[in-house]
């Protein structure tokens, strides 16, 4: 800061911020070198580059010449003068660059009148080019002919509208004093968009002389700004987003609006006309009549909402404004689209997905908390309740907010705190961009300390304490990223809340209609439920005081996700379930990651949201531990431990399979809501089913076997004491492989030993019994899930008996053993009871599934046909076998039936190959080179795919289900659920595309074609 009583001395370089070792040359060659100085070397301090701003007035001085005694004199006695130059010189390196190559536009920097208006603007940049009006033309149409064309022509209208940036830039820039008030953003962004629409027309002009040098052109053209151009808000650097309307629209006025386009963007800025009918597949040009008949029929949400910035620039402007009365009341009407919230949400997610995960903190515009936020949802809420109050009908952002203020759709303080925000982000935007005249929206990395300083010098923010000006930025960034991040919220949520608690008289109060038509545009196909839903959870108690805190934020996670009405009732079904459970809102309140966590589950899946109500306990597992979420901490092992551990302690056998169901559904819903939040790979979530149905199985085993015990000693019965045999459950199917599914039964065999003592008869008849009764307690209907246990796989089938010996089970599969029950066999493994038995079983049964030398001709001719069977059989009457997850073409049956045949074939050879999980199969196909790398990973990609597909749609319908759904409202449920975050279609092509390929390599691997 300059010193309070002037210094007889000159302040040293170093304390006026002068870093570079030539400053104090620099300063002499200026004759800056004396006392008399001081004032002008303490503005010099302020500038936001000091170093930067000397070099360039030296470079300045030398361009100026003989001018230069007359700025110096400036300098020292003009301070509007002296703040502008060095205000323009510190913060714009191109700018400075521009007027140090044209020495004479120092002297508009001189200028006490006020900034030019659009009238004069326009005619300041055609006399760049010397531009007369076309005869003819009314007043209104700025159809104008250059007398230059050409390279000339550009390089005019260069040199001209940057004169014309550099003085409003000087006056953005300059420090404040005491006859030039800091101009307001609004000011600014309005200016820029008139010296754009100045630009344009000269550009227009050079293009007519161009296109018809010899003639004048006969038709009407309009141009209509749209983006921040049309909403007068313009950046110093941005694209200028035009669309052309021509009558008539042939290739003549195409020619005209192509070479107008060529020359702005050469001179000015990228004029841009990709918001046109159809983008950049489109006609340049169209009538008139051929742009409302595409709006009509074809333009999506997206189309409408960038019409809201339409504004007639250039040209025949009557025409303009016609095209502008045409399409704006279809505008109004695009919130009443079927497909309104479905769009809306799409380019909500592409604007999230454009942005590298290295650049989101820095991301000044598209970032969270950033200018697209404001913008997005002050748009919304314009469609939303713009159809019946025309006073929201505002271009730019600010206006819009202030009428939204005025109407009554946002609070007082919200809308002023939101526009402040606003304007301070659009106002660092622009120090941004002014630096090298560069579109960007980037901050400074991180660890770039002086380009922080310079830009909060540039922004005019100073030291505050101990914190310098570049800690007071990142502080106040903070601090308005963080209102902005809530803008979302409190312009669409807490209005709502508001009006249904009536908890503040001074906040918004909206009628039950516009509830309805906020909660319809937030993608919520019920609203009269949802706010019925809403009141209910929104009362006067101390509990609904607190969902009224926690209600606006879950909302607008809720509206994420793909089901948001039955999210909302799920949500309201927990609460009031969990009513006396004293953590819960307390958790939601206070941990946002379990509350966001929630309702993306709960509007995800009905299935799970009731799997919830009853075990309220996996809610808590949605927070984060010191390793990552909750819900994946649980191995396997550990809950398979953890289960048989519980089942122990109980004393009863309908107390253990209360136990073991109750942590089984607790499982199943930690499991699942995992699943959902992408926190588990689809081996990841098999393994753990499996586990969970394995240690079910246990669990219940091990209790039926002990009550049975007991009650056959208390008979006193002549039967030596203790279980008559020893009994193990050797798992099958998806349940052998660890690729259990929410709706897979367990297929199981049981094996067992007689004990001694018992005959085998005894042992049999005594074994039968307790696995009936295992099967029969886990499979009782109870509001848990069910777990079937299916014996289907068994010798003989269902005709055969449930429970056999080890020596019956050898004596069979060495003489009858079919081909598909040798198929079965390779993916028995131990699951549950006696190990050591299940481990004499399979080494028994490893001679009949990898037989030596592979399976013979004629047995992989009898699995080709009994494939064919099935598909041709148990394919349900009306199923699409082309989106069937199990049996259609490329499904699991193809992958499982085609690595099953591999093994049958090359597991003698292969030990890698002995092994019941197909992708680890797969894996070994691979590194022993049996099939190509790229087909193993075509059946790899289609399995997962398949799975995923099917554990998607258990999640959405709640039972099991194999066939995908056509397009609509449950496909685009089971997409998400099965992590897809694009169009459903787009999954659905996916799907289709991934398994076709699958299914050509079973073609050949399998069937052998």
């Amino acid at each position: 800061m300059p010193p309070t009583n002037r210094e007889v001395r000159r302040p040293s370089a170093g304390r006026l911020g002068l870093l570079d070792p030539n400053a104090e040359p620099n300063l002499a060659s200026l004759g800056w070198a004396d006392a008399e100085s001081a004032d002008v070397l303490w503005a010099l301090s302020r500038a936001a580059d000091p170093d930067w701003t000397l070099r360039a007035l030296v470079r300045l001085r030398e361009s100026a010449g003989a001018d230069w005694a007359e700025i110096d004199g400036l300098i020292r006695g003009d301070r509007t003068f002296r703040g502008r130059l060095f205000g323009l010189l510190g913060a714009s390196d191109a700018l400075g660059d521009h007027l140090i190559s044209h020495p004479a536009s120092w002297r508009l920097l001189r200028d006490t009148a006020p900034l030019k208006s659009r009238d004069d603007l326009i005619a300041a940049m055609l006399a760049t080019v010397g531009a007369v009006k076309v005869p003819g033309r009314r007043d209104d149409d700025l159809l104008y002919r250059a007398a230059v064309t050409g390279g000339a022509a550009i390089a005019a209208l260069r040199d001209g509208y940057r004169d014309l940036l550099m003085v409003l830039a000087a006056r953005d820039l300059a420090e404040l004093v005491e006859n030039e008030p800091t101009l307001p953003f609004a000011i600014v962004g309005a200016h820029l968009a008139d010296l754009a629409d100045a630009a344009l027309t000269a550009a227009l002009a050079v293009a007519v002389a161009t296109v018809h040098p010899d003639s004048d052109p006969q038709g009407r053209l309009a141009v209509v700004a749209m983006g921040k151009c049309g909403a007068r808000e313009l950046n110093y650097v941005s694209d200028v987003d035009v669309i052309f309307v021509a009558e008539p629209a042939d290739g003549a006025s195409a020619r005209l609006a192509g070479e107008m386009m060529r020359i702005g963007s050469a001179a000015f800025f990228d004029v841009d006309a990709a918001l046109r009918p159809e983008g950049k597949a489109g006609s340049l040009t169209r009538t008139l009549e051929s742009h409302v008949a595409y709006y009509k029929r074809w333009a999506k949400t997206w189309e409408f909402q960038a019409l809201l910035k339409a504004r007639p620039q250039t040209g025949d402007m009557e025409l303009g404004y016609d095209y502008l009365a045409a399409v704006s009341p279809m505008v109004w009407e695009a919130a009443e689209r079927e497909d309104f919230v479905q769009d809306v949400q799409e380019m909500r997610r592409r604007v999230e997905e454009n942005i590298a995960p290295e650049l989101r903190e820095r991301e000044l515009k598209l970032g969270r908390g950033g200018l697209r936020d404001v913008e997005f949802a002050v748009q919304l809420l314009q469609l939303v309740h713009g159809r019946t109050d025309e006073t929201l009908r505002e271009r730019s952002t600010v206006d819009a907010l202030a009428a939204l203020t005025v109407g009554g759709y946002v609070g007082r303080d919200d809308g002023a705190n939101f526009t402040a925000s606003y304007e301070f982000l659009r106002g660092l935007e622009h120090r941004l961009q002014l630096r090298r005249m560069e579109r960007t929206h980037l901050l400074p990395p991180p660890d770039h300390e002086e380009a922080w300083r310079w830009l909060a010098r540039a922004a005019h923010i100073r030291p505050d304490g101990d914190r310098d000006a570049a800690g007071v930025l990142r502080a106040e960034l903070k601090r308005q990223s963080a209102r902005v991040r809530r803008l979302h919220t409190k312009l669409f949520y807490r209005p709502l809340l508001d009006s249904i608690a009536n908890l503040d008289a001074d906040a918004v109060s909206l009628s039950d209609d516009a509830i309805v038509a906020r909660l319809a545009a937030l993608g919520f196909l019920q609203p009269q439920n949802a706010l019925a839903h809403l009141k209910a959870m929104a009362d006067s108690s101390r509990r609904g005081r607190i969902q009224t805190i926690l209600l606006p934020t879950l909302l607008e996670w809720l509206s994420e996700t793909p089901n948001p009405d039955a999210g909302l009732l799920n949500y309201r079904k927990l609460s009031e379930e969990l009513r006396d459970v004293e953590w819960y809102l307390r958790v939601l309140r206070d941990e946002s990651v379990v509350a966001q966590r929630l309702m993306t589950v709960l509007g995800s899946s009905n299935f799970v949201a009731e799997l919830l109500g009853r075990s309220p306990e996996v809610i808590r597992l949605y927070s984060d531990g010191a390793t990552g979420p909750k819900l994946v901490e649980p191995s396997p092992r550990e809950v398979y431990n953890g289960m048989l551990a519980a089942v122990s302690r109980a004393h009863h056998r309908d107390r253990a399979i209360a136990v073991a169901r109750a942590m089984r559904r607790s499982e199943i819903a930690r499991v699942a809501s995992a699943d959902i939040l992408g926190m588990m790979t689809v081996p990841e979530v098999c393994a753990a089913l499996s586990s969970v149905w394995g240690a079910a199985l246990d669990a219940a085993l091990v209790s039926e076997i002990a009550t049975s015990v007991v009650e056959r000693e208390s008979s006193r019965s002549a039967y030596p004491p203790g279980a008559p045999a020893r009994i193990a459950v050797i798992g099958m199917g998806r349940l052998g492989g660890h690729e259990i599914g929410y709706g897979s039964d367990a297929d199981v065999l049981f094996v067992c030993v007689p004990n001694e003592g018992y005959e085998d008869s005894d042992a049999v008849r005594w074994a039968n019994q307790v696995a009936d009764a295992v099967r029969t307690r886990l499979g009782a209907p109870s509001v848990d899930p069910g777990l079937e246990v299916d014996t289907g796989l068994r010798p003989e089938g269902r005709n055969g008996p449930v429970v056999r010996t080890l020596a019956a089970y050898r004596a069979y599969y060495r003489q009858w053993a079919q081909p598909w029950e040798v198929q079965a066999l390779l993916r028995a493994t131990h699951v549950a009871g006696d190990e050591e038995i299940a481990r004499e079983f399979l080494h028994m049964v490893d001679e009949t599934r990898y037989p030596d030398g592979g399976v013979s001709p004629a047995t992989v001719n009898e699995l080709r046909r009994i494939k064919a069977r099935v598909d041709s059989e148990r394919l349900p009457r009306g199923a699409d076998p082309a989106t069937h997850t199990k049996l259609g073409r490329g499904g699991l049956s193809d992958v499982e039936w085609t690595v099953q045949l591999e093994q049958l074939r090359h597991a003698s050879a292969v030990p890698a190959l002995r092994n019941t999980s197909t992708l680890e199969s797969l894996d070994a196909i691979e590194q022993n080179e049996l099939l190509p790398a790229a087909d193993v990973e075509l059946l790899r990609a289609a399995w997962l795919t398949a799975t995923r597909a099917r554990n998607a749609l258990f999640l959405v319908r709640g039972k099991p289900v194999d066939q995908l759904p056509g397009p609509g409202a449950v496909l685009s449920n089971v997409a998400y659920v099965a992590g897809w975050r694009g169009s459903s279609l787009d999954y659905l092509d996916d799907y289709l595309r991934t398994t076709r390929r699958g299914r050509a390599v079973v073609d050949r691997v399998f069937w052998g074609e």
